[in-house]
């Protein structure tokens, strides 16, 4: 009753037990000191360990292992050291108790002078050098090891996967006398983190028997290396071999889509297999129709979703700013607050910035400020950029520079200043384009973006000598401008469009629509930027 008590974290009720014995055994005594420790309750495990009649070596490794677990690593080598007599579980628990609070020197040289070591001891040192990057370490301690298990071998190859030395770690694999699932999936993740699927595959196909984190990762690799189609092809596989798909797998699977099409299968999908209330999962299908365009599906499956955390609201909030629907964000931020959800700094890049494109300044101005005062966020450069974009874009230059000029130099980044400078361009406000411009240049004198804005300006306002020297000054610093370009996805083929190119096969055909209804149409619309943003 004890035990069970202090393992499920009731530890009033297993001192209650505890009180009411007539009679106690160290088993007892140590588990409930066990307890305390498992809680933070240092003091009230130790005044009872003091009380303790007979304490053995098993409740003195109790007693260093709580204070390692609670981060208390010197409290742990006092006590070690206070001990009568050290078996090798208390010499083991010492050297895990440094491992597990980064002291890899004094572990080492702990384990080094242990007058006894049973296998978990090696183990337990060899992944210890692994995860601190000690190879060398680590290969000298496997290759001295008396006698090793299946665990030994999986922490060596693991370990050196983990390190991205997949070639000694493929060494070790090929003389592993039993290889295991955990081995087996620690290659192919290494080759998937390198890129390299064929091997990754090569892996995945010669496993004797597989499970689902083994399918997860090979199908979550050809997804992160850009091949959805092989990763579906999988996914249909796993499910023709009985393995049921979890949370995992279709997080992969969704998130891989690059396509409405492929989109709308993989929703049906979860669906399908019951993951429709997800959180995860529904925050993924958020964004993903949102960036996709489709906001009344990002809606719709937000609207369904019962469990909202504050990712789930700031996706939406995040969605409908991203769709020039200002008002519609605000809307949703005040449904967050009602529903307790508290926000957190994304959510207010999507608030400032769903400001900043429908000129919402007092607004936006609030929200700025209640990030410190009501909600205690600290603003970074992106909240800083946003409110210099709402009060540009509304002609206050003046404010826009004292928000520039107070922000701190921590945070004071390019967005910022080409917040600030994109402003200056729209209204022609030169003199503080050119402040700002060299405050830009110095911060960033290897980036196009400054440059490119600041001569812009200057050739808005008919500044020929000026605009003349900053380009001068880019092809001093030899910065070249990135062009900019546009793609499109039709029926799984990608078509992009460079500017100032005209490479693509049906190129001509595409002006000539340009020309003859596109651009008469705009035309007529008198479609500004800001105009288009607003179309509904």
């Amino acid at each position: 009753m004890i035990d069970g008590y202090t393992k499920v974290g009731l530890l009033d009720e297993a001192r209650r037990v505890f009180d009411s014995m007539t009679q106690r055994n160290a088993f007892s005594w140590t588990s409930l000191v066990s307890g305390y420790f498992s809680c933070g309750r240092i003091e009230e495990a130790l005044h009872l360990f003091d009380q303790m009649p007979g304490r053995n070596v098993v409740s003195w490794t109790i007693v260093v292992l709580g204070f390692a677990r609670n981060g208390l690593v010197d409290h742990a080598r006092k006590f070690f050291d206070l001990m009568p007599e050290k078996n090798v579980i208390a010499w083991t628990a010492m050297v895990k108790a440094y491992l597990d609070n980064g002291c890899f020197s004094e572990a080492y040289k702990l384990f080094l002078e242990m007058p006894e070591r049973n296998v978990r001891s090696w183990n337990i040192m060899i992944s210890g050098c692994l995860r601190a990057n000690r190879v060398s370490e680590a290969i000298g301690l496997f290759e001295s090891m008396p006698d090793k298990n299946h665990v030994s071998w999986t922490a060596m190859v693991s370990g050196l996967a983990q390190n991205k030395m997949i070639d000694i770690a493929r060494k070790y694999f090929d003389l592993m006398p039993y290889k295991d699932m955990a081995a087996w999936t620690a290659m192919i993740a290494a080759c998937v983190d390198e890129e390299l699927m064929e091997e990754a595959r090569e892996f995945f196909d010669l496993m004797p028997e597989k499970n689902v984190g083994c399918w997860n990762t090979i199908i979550d690799g050809y997804a992160r290396n850009g091949d959805v189609g092989e990763a579906l092809r999988l996914f249909v596989l796993m499910l023709r071999s009985c393995f049921r798909p979890n949370e995992t797998t279709m997080t992969s699977i969704v998130t891989s889509c690059d396509g409405m099409v492929e989109l709308m299968q993989a929703h049906a999908m979860v669906i399908r297999l019951g993951f429709e209330h997800n959180t995860w999962l529904t925050n993924a299908l958020i964004t993903l129709y949102s960036k996709s365009g489709d906001l009344c599906s990002a809606r719709f499956v937000f609207d369904l979703l019962n469990s909202k955390d504050v990712v789930s609201w700031t996706a939406m909030i995040v969605a409908y700013s991203n769709h020039g629907h200002g008002h519609h964000a605000l809307q949703v931020f005040a449904r967050m607050l009602i529903s307790g959800i508290k926000p957190d700094e994304v959510t207010f890049v999507g608030l400032l910035s769903a400001c900043s494109h429908v000129g919402l300044v007092n607004q936006g101005r609030r929200l700025f400020d209640s990030m410190k005062g009501t909600y205690n966020l600290n603003p970074k450069a992106v909240h800083y950029s946003c409110l210099v974009d709402i009060l540009g874009r509304a002609g206050l230059m003046d404010e826009a520079m004292d928000v520039v000029s107070t922000t701190p130099p921590s945070e004071r980044d390019e967005a910022v200043f080409v917040a600030l400078l994109g402003a200056c361009r729209v209204h022609g406000d030169v003199a503080i384009a050119n402040s700002i411009g060299e405050m830009l240049l110095e911060l960033e004198p290897s980036s196009s973006g400054g440059y490119v804005l600041l001569a812009n300006t200057y050739a808005a306002e008919g500044q020929w000598d000026e605009f003349a020297q900053v380009r001068k000054r880019m092809k001093e610093r030899k910065v070249k401008k990135i062009p900019g370009y546009s793609q499109i996805q039709i029926k799984g083929k990608n078509h992009v469009f460079v500017v100032g190119e005209r490479s693509h096969s049906q190129i001509e055909e595409i002006y000539r629509v340009l020309q003859q209804n596109l651009r008469p149409l705009m035309r007529e619309m008198d479609s500004t930027p800001e105009n288009l943003l607003l179309v509904d």
